[in-house]
């Protein structure tokens, strides 16, 4: 791609969103192609077909909620309020584009390239993300390596669902259920001790003081 596609490229991609966030993940390409002032042939030498818009779409939306679910797990908080924080994110993402969450998450019936499952890979980096986070702050005794694997993709899992059931029917505001996840999940995180932090690297600026 050529710098000076990139401005176009970007400027159908905001078309797509504007269009999947008001008709859902149904959209088509005509729709698109009207939002954007151009014509369909326009879309399909960007983007090959509707699964490559639709997938470059989903790029997007998954890079975007990957990193602030890996900025919220560095933030320098206490471990009750990392994960009040971490749930707040990803909560907060799937709130504020709910069709564009179901475009990620909710496979269209016929849909062969698999546009629906695009959340997965994200979900993957997340559980990683979690796991790392777990092994370098909590101290889970010997069967550590297991328990924090285990943990991540747990989180992971218990937040897809429960962040898929609260999006559909909307039980309680979005503080509530942070709340309620974080007080399922604080039990074991709250009885494990935390790991001492990382001792700085040496150099010159770090000298042991003199005797």
């Amino acid at each position: 791609m050529t710098a000076l596609e990139e401005p176009r490229r970007e400027q159908l991609l905001n078309a797509a969103d504007r269009v999947v966030s008001r008709e859902g993940p149904g959209a088509s390409m005509n729709a698109i192609a009207a939002e954007a002032g151009i014509t369909k042939p326009i879309l399909y030498r960007h983007f090959g077909d509707r699964s490559g818009l639709f997938q470059a779409l989903t790029e997007r939306h998954t890079s975007g909620l990957l990193a602030a679910v890996r900025s919220a797990l560095a933030e320098p908080l206490e471990r009750r309020e990392r994960v009040e924080l971490v749930l707040d994110t990803y909560l907060a993402g799937i709130e504020a584009r709910p069709q564009v969450y179901r475009l990620l998450t909710h496979p269209e019936a016929g849909d062969p390239d698999g546009v629906g499952n695009a959340l997965a890979p994200a979900l993957r980096q997340i559980a990683d993300e979690i796991t790392t986070a777990v092994t370098a702050q909590v101290d889970l005794g010997p069967d550590a390596p297991l328990l924090s694997q285990a943990w991540g993709r747990a989180i992971t899992g218990m937040v897809l669902a429960a962040g898929d059931w609260w999006l559909e029917t909307r039980p309680c505001p979005r503080a509530r259920m942070v709340q309620a996840l974080a007080d399922l999940l604080w039990g074991r995180l709250a009885a494990a001790a935390p790991l001492p932090a990382a001792p700085l690297p040496s150099g010159p600026n770090n000298h042991e003081p003199d005797e």
